[in-house]
This record gives structure tokens, C-alpha cells and sequence, in this order.
């Protein structure tokens, strides 16, 4: 199978050693940016190099996902089309490749035969889908972490409940079971963002999936820096929840509408938060972060 020059190499192929594919995308798939945050994140701290991208041509409508531009001070105005690019680093005795891109708009079979026939080239027989979806949980608990696929134990690492989602899916679904049916060792890993959070980026779930991911694969790397960013803007929310006695009464609920679902599932239904939306608080955190951003341009 052939890939008709969709995935564009920066680099010659070559088998990986214990190779294995990260895949995060954009959109959909990414509440709170999460699953993008902790990909990225694994990229930068293990200096991945770029190695392949996707022609965006023929899968995205680009009015729908628009290109951007920016002045860069080196090269002048700088054009960007939506992305899936891949990078290549060595971590310990294996090589790992992590896609990041956007979700595509068209397409998506040919999509995902694309990115799974550059897998194969490289030699690589598993696949680690990573995705992260609203939920109704408050971020003073620890980020729900949900796994399927053909390697359940991998999948199910440490805090890793098994998913029993049924419903509409992503292109992070879409590639989990197309690389099952081709024979790859393939799974998901999906956090879940409190939905009040959701528009924002979300540093907890995001150091969560990458913890997850790295004991899934039994690799070793550093994640304190994520970590810190994680415990930095937690701070930040508990100060926005605590100064508004509408928000800490809405977030206090949640709490025990989670408590109460992990003690007796049937109960969660019983109760409603009704002083405050979640919608409320989302824009009374991003309050928070424009006003803590024009605080910062001033000194």
C-alpha cells in the first residue's frame, strides 16, 4: 500500500527500535487542549525532530480551518496551513514518533491509511491514541482517565479505568480502531476536563495523559516541568473559586455529585447545581487570566 505523497519525509525511513506512534489532534478531540498539551510536551522534553508531515490539501476545508498569518521579525509575513506533523526522538531502548496535528474536515479513512502506512514503514507495531472530552467533574479531583484498545493492560495503566463510551467519535477513535483492524497493538488513552475548563488550556489532564502514556509504554522521562505548570495553575483556579462564593458553592456540589457516583453510581443523577453554571465560571477564570495577563504587560 502506497501513501500517494500525502505523508511528506523530512527524513529517510528507517526501522525503529521498539518503535511505537503517539497520535493527538486538535479539536474535537481535545478539550482543554489537553491531549495536544501532553503530546507536544513529550516532544519538547525528549527533543523530538521533525521527520514527516501531511499535505493538508486534501483534507481539510479551509474555510472551516482557516490558515493563519503572522509577522515573523526574520522572514517577514509567515503563512501557516492547518498541520499533522511527526517527530522522531530515541528514549531509552525505543524510538517514539508523536503526531500532532489538527483533526481533519475530509476524508478521514484515507487519513488514517496515510498516517498508519507511514507506521508500517517505520517498522512500528503499536499506537497510542491520545484524547481528552468534557465531563462534568470538578478540578479539585484527580483527572478521570478512561483506556480502550487490543492491549487492555497497556491501556489500563496505573488510574486508567477501562472505557465503556458509546456515541459519536473523533478522528482519535477513528485511528485507534483502523490501527486495531490492521493489525497494530493499538489503544487510547482519553482525559476527562471539567466542562467549565474546557475552553481554556488545561495543564492538569495534560500532565496526566503524558503520565499515563509514559507508563503505558514503561519509558522514562521527565515530566517535572509539566507537573509544575499543572500545580501553578491550579493555584490560579482555587484563587478565582475562592474569591467568588457563588463559584466555590458550584465547584463544593460537584464535588459531591463525584463522591457520591464513586460511592453509588446511581446517586449521581439526585443532584443539581443550580447557584451557578459551568458557563460562569469558565468566563470567570478567562476574567481571571486577561486580567492576570494585563497585570503582567504593565510591570
Amino acid at each position: 500500500m502506497v501513501d500517494n505523497g500525502l505523508v511528506q519525509r523530512l527524513m529517510a525511513d528507517r526501522p525503529l527500535r521498539g518503535g511505537v506512534l503517539v497520535t493527538a489532534f486538535a479539536g474535537w478531540n481535545d478539550a482543554g487542549e489537553a491531549a495536544t498539551g501532553a503530546v507536544d510536551a513529550i516532544a519538547h522534553l525528549i527533543d523530538a525532530e521533525l521527520s514527516a508531515q501531511i499535505d493538508p490539501e486534501d483534507f481539510f476545508d479551509f474555510q472551516a480551518n482557516r490558515p493563519t498569518t503572522h509577522l515573523d521579525p526574520g522572514v517577514g509575513r509567515v503563512l501557516e496551513w492547518p498541520h499533522n506533523r511527526f517527530q522522531l526522538a530515541e528514549v531509552g531502548e525505543r524510538d517514539i514518533v508523536l503526531l500532532s496535528g489538527t483533526e481533519p474536515n475530509l476524508r478521514w479513512r484515507t487519513f488514517t491509511d496515510a498516517v498508519l502506512t507511514y507506521a508500517a514503514a517505520l517498522d512500528i507495531h503499536s499506537v497510542v491514541c491520545v484524547g481528552a472530552l468534557q465531563v462534568d467533574a470538578p478540578h479539585t479531583r484527580p483527572v478521570p482517565l478512561t483506556g480502550r484498545g487490543s492491549n487492555l493492560q497497556a491501556a489500563r495503566a496505573p488510574g486508567v479505568r477501562r472505557s465503556d463510551y458509546e456515541g459519536p467519535t473523533g478522528i482519535t477513535g477513528v485511528l485507534t480502531h483502523m490501527a486495531m483492524e490492521r493489525g497494530f497493538d493499538a489503544w487510547s488513552i482519553w482525559a476527562g476536563v471539567p466542562h467549565y475548563l474546557a475552553g481554556t488550556t488545561y495543564a492538569a489532564a495534560a500532565h496526566s495523559l503524558a503520565l499515563a502514556v509514559t507508563r503505558s509504554l514503561e519509558v522514562e522521562i521527565d515530566l517535572e516541568p509539566l507537573s509544575e505548570a499543572a500545580n501553578k495553575q491550579q493555584r490560579e483556579i482555587t484563587e478565582v473559586v475562592a474569591d467568588d462564593e457563588d463559584l466555590s458553592t458550584y465547584v463544593a456540589e460537584l464535588e459531591e455529585r463525584v463522591d457520591a457516583e464513586d460511592e453509588e453510581p446511581g446517586r449521581i443523577d439526585e443532584l443539581h447545581a443550580e447557584s451557578v453554571t459551568g458557563d460562569e465560571l469558565a468566563a470567570a477564570f478567562e476574567r481571571y487570566l486577561k486580567d492576570r495577563d494585563e497585570r503582567a504587560g504593565e510591570s
